[in-house]
């Protein structure tokens, strides 16, 4: 399926996310550093990005704005725990916003779904 790339600072996030969208048939990989992530974008494909807004020394807005400048073509689903979002313009620029639930995923691997087949990834 798909090559998945968790951006999170917190490794726990990125382990839950991996058990439960391996079972979708995708791969995860995660980075928690816009360096990481640059290097990873430039090295390995990706099909989708999952990025935290709040990220441990990053503004989550500006690592949004990096990636659709260097690789405009990449889906970027954000991933927040936050629900304030919901109506920020600056979500423009990703491919769609779900809020953290640890408990319900369904929401999220259904917009990883419906991203990825407008991307044309089985």
């Amino acid at each position: 399926m798909a090559d998945i790339l968790v951006v999170d600072d917190q490794p726990a996030v990125a382990e839950i996310l991996s058990e439960e969208l391996a079972r979708e048939g995708h791969q995860l990989s995660s980075v928690s550093d816009v360096d990481s992530l640059r290097r990873h974008l430039k090295n390995s494909r990706t099909d989708l990005v999952l990025l935290d807004l709040y990220l441990e020394g990053f503004e989550g807005w500006e690592v949004l704005h990096t990636i659709k400048r260097e690789n405009p073509d990449l889906p970027v689903l954000i991933f927040s725990a936050y629900d304030s979002f919901a109506g920020d313009p600056r979500l423009s620029q990703a491919n769609g916003y779900v809020v953290k639930s640890f408990s319900n995923f369904d929401e999220l691997k259904q917009k990883i779904a419906d991203t990825l087949q407008r991307k044309g990834v089985p």
